[in-house]
């Protein structure tokens, strides 16, 4: 993404939205000789209940700061649900500040220390842009191993395994740009923003296809299946909350439905991620293996054989 990208979110945005949309979705006749997908200009504008000119204006940048009334009658002609309709909102909006370079987040100390409490719950802690600013050791475990495990949208589009790691590796991938759309907001002049999506569009023909939608959506709860190169499968569902007092990070919480494979495969994958007693290495299997094999044997009423 460059610099320049930035300087007509509200056209970008209008002109994406519009040709996702089917004529014969609002009623009008597809027509034969149509040059562009989905609407054109002056379909939108007619359906908006607006001059032609004044909504190429908007789609050119020449008018940026459409009213609440403009908004939400473009949000009802491109069929965009409400936080969609939130989102064109504030990019109409004049922006009270510019958000400049971003700084390194911090997280609370105590929001760390609740994390590590977790001991049989995967979490971890999102930055604005999907970058992982603190875990616990579930949450480490869940995503070792990747060549991007602290950067959640570089993971996805840039590890050669990610799609053996998400099961739904398609559906992932539409959400973790839906996510970066809307986790952007006004931060799109951004350089860690610009830099990351420079490099995923550069690097990623996936990326770029679905970069160019302009979904915007932020999931607050969901399944995901991992196929992890240590316990298998996994079904997890996941809870992102925000963070109070911090801006745009996400504390993002798995389990995994009690007594199912899944919870038996999480406690696994913690007995092999911890530290061996006496060291500083992960544990192995054979020492998970033979930590059991020592409780069944002194066991309360079974005699050592």
């Amino acid at each position: 993404m460059d610099r320049t990208d930035n300087e007509n979110l509200i056209g970008q945005y209008l002109r994406a939205r519009r040709q996702l949309v089917r004529p014969q979705d609002l009623g009008l006749a597809p027509g034969v000789r149509r040059r562009v997908p989905g609407l054109r200009r002056e379909e939108v504008a007619m359906l908006a209940g607006m001059s032609t000119d004044y909504y190429t204006r908007l789609e050119q940048g020449r008018e940026r700061h459409p009213s609440a009334q403009v908004v939400g009658a473009l949000a009802r002609v491109l069929m965009l649900d409400e936080e969609a309709t939130a989102h064109l909102g504030r990019l109409a909006a004049p922006p009270a500040r510019r958000p400049g370079s971003a700084r390194r987040e911090r997280v609370d100390e105590g929001l760390l220390l609740t994390m590590d409490a977790w001991a049989d719950t995967p979490a971890i802690v999102l930055g604005p842009y999907l970058n992982v600013l603190a875990h616990n050791h579930l949450g480490r475990a869940l995503y070792a191993g990747h060549a991007h495990s602290d950067d959640l949208a570089r993971l996805v589009f840039l590890d050669p395994e990610a799609r053996a790691f998400y099961a739904d590796w398609d559906q992932v991938a539409a959400n973790t740009v839906a996510e970066l759309r809307a986790s952007a907001g006004d931060r799109a002049d951004d350089p860690g923003l610009i830099d990351l999506v420079g490099e995923l569009s550069l690097r990623s023909e996936p990326f770029r296809r679905l970069w160019a939608r302009h979904d915007v959506r932020h999931k607050t709860r969901e399944a995901k299946r991992f196929q992890h190169p240590l316990v298998g499968e996994l079904h997890l569902a996941f809870q992102a909350l925000s963070v109070n007092g911090a801006t745009a990070q996400q504390l993002v919480v798995y389990r995994a439905e009690p007594g199912s494979p899944s919870a038996h495969a999480l406690a696994l994958l913690g007995s092999l991620t911890a530290a061996a007693p006496g060291t500083d290495r992960p544990r192995t299997s054979a020492d998970v293996l033979d930590a059991e094999a020592g409780d069944a044997r002194h066991r309360p009423g079974r005699p050592d054989r």
